[in-house]
C-alpha cells in the first residue's frame, strides 16, 4: 500500500453514543438523533417507567440488532425470527410483568395501527403484557405523527421524561386532584 493509500484507507474516527445496559454490558450507536434518542430511552425512560428492568433488544443500524437477549426472549415463551417489525427498543419490567415495546421516532415512525397489529401478533406468545410506547425527542417532533399513531399506546418525551401522554382516555380518566369530602 502506498503512502496516500494508507493515510486515505484508514478507519476513520466516527462520534459514538456509548449505552450501559441495567446488566452492565456496553453497547455502541453511531451519533445521530435515533441513536441519542435510544441512549435517552435506556436511561430514562426505563429508570422511570420500569426500574430494575431488563432490555432485551436494541436494534441497531448496521446490523438487525446491537443488543439481544434471546434467552430472555425464550423465558417469555417468544422464539422470534423475523426482525423487520420489531420495534426499536423492548423491555420486561419484571415486577409488573410487561414488556414495554418502544419505537424511536425518527426512525420506522410511531407506532401506527399498522404496526401496533404487526407488534401484537409479533408477540401473541409473550408470558408478559404488552404496552406500546412512541419515543420522541421533543413533544413538537409528534406533531408530523400525530395522525399515525395508534390509540391504546403511549408517547413519551425525552425533553420531559417525567411525563407520558396516553392515547386513550378509557383507563386512566378521573381527576388528578383529589377533591375534599363535602361535610353534611
Amino acid at each position: 500500500m502506498t503512502t496516500l493509500e494508507r493515510r486515505h484507507g484508514k478507519e476513520r474516527e466516527l462520534r459514538r453514543v456509548p449505552v450501559v445496559l441495567s446488566n452492565g454490558e456496553d453497547i455502541t450507536f453511531l451519533l445521530g438523533r435515533q441513536n441519542v434518542l435510544v441512549k435517552k430511552v435506556i436511561a430514562d425512560f426505563c429508570s422511570f417507567y420500569s426500574p430494575g428492568g431488563h432490555v432485551i433488544y436494541v436494534s441497531g443500524t448496521k446490523a438487525k440488532w446491537s443488543y439481544l437477549d434471546s434467552d430472555a426472549l425464550a423465558d417469555l415463551g417468544l422464539a422470534i425470527e423475523v426482525y423487520e417489525k420489531m420495534p426499536d427498543i423492548v423491555v420486561h419490567h419484571l415486577e409488573k410483568n410487561c414488556l414495554s415495546l418502544i419505537e424511536a421516532v425518527p426512525g420506522h415512525g410511531p407506532i401506527s395501527s399498522k404496526h401496533r397489529q404487526e407488534l401484537k401478533e409479533l408477540f401473541a406468545g409473550s408470558k408478559a403484557g404488552i404496552i406500546y410506547v412512541t419515543a420522541f425527542l421533543y413533544r413538537r417532533a409528534m406533531i408530523k405523527y400525530f395522525d399515525d399513531i395508534s390509540w391504546e399506546t403511549e408517547a413519551w418525551f425525552a425533553e420531559s421524561p417525567t411525563h407520558l401522554m396516553h392515547l386513550n382516555g378509557n383507563r386512566f380518566l378521573g381527576p388528578y386532584e383529589v377533591l375534599p369530602l363535602k361535610e353534611s
